[in-house]
């Protein structure tokens, strides 16, 4: 019979990976609206900067763009409608489907967002030097392509939709 670990020997919160990604997104998050302000989230930003490199979109390819589920992603484009940033229609070959497009006031406002994406980003790293910076954004796009390919490789699997998120 095996002795059950000692709590002692196993490592603090502090040091848990889940833990840390879970503290880097809300500092991401805060570091977000210290530039932009609170009018618009990070996934709000998110739906625009795609809108706004593929217009014309469906809101399925859309969610599964940016990572997120298809009903969320639904109830954020209407809001997005509502605030007049992006445009919904019905596909006329399939009018379940809807379409999207980024308004002109929606152009202007992701304009003005990008333009302070990088000082965001710079108050994100800041902690890290260049090296460190290059070395992260490596290691975390592996992180996050590892465990993309795996559950598409499970959904393969299971005869799911491979392009669903994770």
């Amino acid at each position: 019979m095996t002795k059950p670990s000692d709590p002692r020997s196993a490592i603090g919160i502090h040091d848990e990976p889940g833990h840390l990604i879970r503290r880097a997104q809300q500092i991401a998050v805060s570091k977000f609206h210290e530039v932009h302000g609170r009018h618009v989230t990070p996934i709000q930003y998110a739906i625009l900067r795609t809108l706004h490199e593929t217009p014309g979109i469906d809101q399925v390819t859309l969610a599964q763009m940016i990572a997120l589920d298809t009903s969320t992603t639904a109830d954020i484009a209407a809001r997005l409608e509502t605030k007049g940033w992006i445009r919904r229609e019905a596909d006329a070959a399939d009018r379940r489907r809807k379409l999207l497009w980024i308004t002109p006031e929606g152009e202007e406002l992701i304009l003005q967002l990008q333009r302070a994406v990088r000082r965001a980003q710079q108050r994100i790293l800041g902690p890290l030097d260049g090296a460190e910076r290059t070395q992260f954004g490596i290691l975390l796009g592996k992180l996050v392509a590892g465990h993309e390919a795996a559950a598409r490789d499970v959904a393969i699997g299971l005869g799911l939709d491979a392009a669903a998120p994770a």
